[in-house]
């Protein structure tokens, strides 16, 4: 099987709801990561074979394939086609392991991955939300609901019932909280993800950090639902943001004097109880390592999005995984989760992440609607 590098990744600052780039259209967004991809990596894009873009609300200004109305908002060749995909928050997750294959199965060369979210102008649910209010049914068919019942599905309850199942309480949430907006606050003032940003809109740096939260703000803070434990600040902030990435192959590499940076190792999936929902990273990262023939002791650096509090502490528990190794420029609860952008957004954190430290195999996972997870590990180059 052929190899596939890759040798690019870029992305937005990563805005707050009504921040600084509420106010840009998705799809100018993506294209602003498209564009700054082909800059820095030097590629010709007419040699690009495919654009694999994540975005989960395909809905109004996210409609009508962004990708490929993103590579051409961002002005570059009309003979390269474009696709969007959806595996709910590990869209853009899912475009870099498409594209991987792609490249890996010997019939594509170069090829574009990454994702965009406009939480800001294309709320959480919109789509759900408009079909209900026309009188169509709920994504939920009859299969359904003689497997599952009409027992509530939602993030926001998988993560309670983590909490339940795992034995989180408020205190434990709330210290990894804090944690992720230290670390997060820390990277930013040390520079380290400047050289993986393409500012936008007059926006330089990540907004959602927050470095003057304490433990006594969030203790007072209500639970997002009755009795429960989760609240805004243990949950991954609304958010805008993009990124992008190019892999290649062996070939591609030579032909277009490109410098590789990672290789693609290890590519999976799992599905798990789709109530819980959240659970599925534990079941991919062993399928991922079994996969790899490597032990977590071998991955130096680790990044879980952080969805909510008890989704890296359950995933680190049952691994035994190192939280020094874990998400340790901050997570999505500091830094925020654009959806579809976010597998893409991570990828860029980690593959920085991995050449700043000198570090060997990174691995990034992240939960999915539906009980779902993907899996990556890379290898430094």
């Amino acid at each position: 099987m052929a190899e596939a590098y890759i040798v690019g990744a870029v992305r937005t600052p990563v805005g707050k709801k009504k921040g600084g780039l509420s106010a840009v259209h998705p799809t100018d967004l993506a294209a602003h990561t498209l564009k700054a991809l082909i800059e820095r990596t030097g590629v010709d894009p007419a040699a690009v074979d495919d654009v694999i873009m994540g975005c989960v609300m395909q809905f109004g200004p996210q409609s009508l394939d962004i990708a490929r109305n993103a590579w051409l908002s961002a002005g570059l060749p009309e003979s390269v086609p474009g696709v969007t995909i959806d595996r709910q928050c590990g869209s853009s997750q899912q475009a870099i392991h498409f594209a991987a294959q792609g490249v890996m199965s010997g019939t594509q060369d170069l090829v574009v991955a990454g994702g965009v979210e406009s939480m800001s102008i294309v709320p959480m649910g919109s789509a759900v939300t408009a079909a209900l209010e026309k009188g169509m049914p709920f994504p939920y068919g009859d299969g359904w609901v003689e497997r599952y019942g009409n027992q509530e599905i939602s993030q926001f309850r998988g993560a309670e019932l983590m909490c339940d199942k795992w034995g989180f309480d408020r205190e434990e949430l709330e210290r990894y909280a804090y944690e992720s907006h230290q670390r997060a606050a820390k990277a930013i003032a040390n520079g380290y993800f400047k050289e993986q940003i393409a500012p936008i809109a007059g926006v330089t740096d990540d907004e959602g950090p927050r470095s003057d939260t304490t433990l006594e703000k969030m203790a007072a803070l209500k639970p997002l639902r009755e009795g429960g434990r989760i609240t805004a600040a243990t949950s991954s902030q609304i958010s805008d943001g993009a990124g992008a990435v190019l892999i290649a192959s062996e070939a591609a590499v030579k032909a277009h004097g490109l410098t590789p940076r990672a290789r693609v190792v290890t590519l999976a999936l799992a599905g798990d109880d789709p109530v819980y929902m959240l659970t599925a990273p534990i079941p991919a990262t062993r399928k991922a390592l079994d996969r790899s023939g490597l032990s977590l002791d071998d991955i130096d650096v680790i990044e879980i999005n952080e969805a909510f509090a008890p989704v890296p502490l359950a995933w680190m528990r049952e691994l035994d995984a190192d939280p020094a190794k874990t998400n340790p420029n901050g997570g999505a609860i500091a830094l925020g989760h654009p959806l579809g952008g976010t597998g893409a957004v991570l990828m860029t954190k980690l593959l920085h992440e991995l050449e700043r430290v000198g570090g060997r195999y990174g691995l990034q996972t992240m939960c999915e609607g539906g009980g779902q997870a993907n899996v990556t590990i890379i290898e430094r180059c």
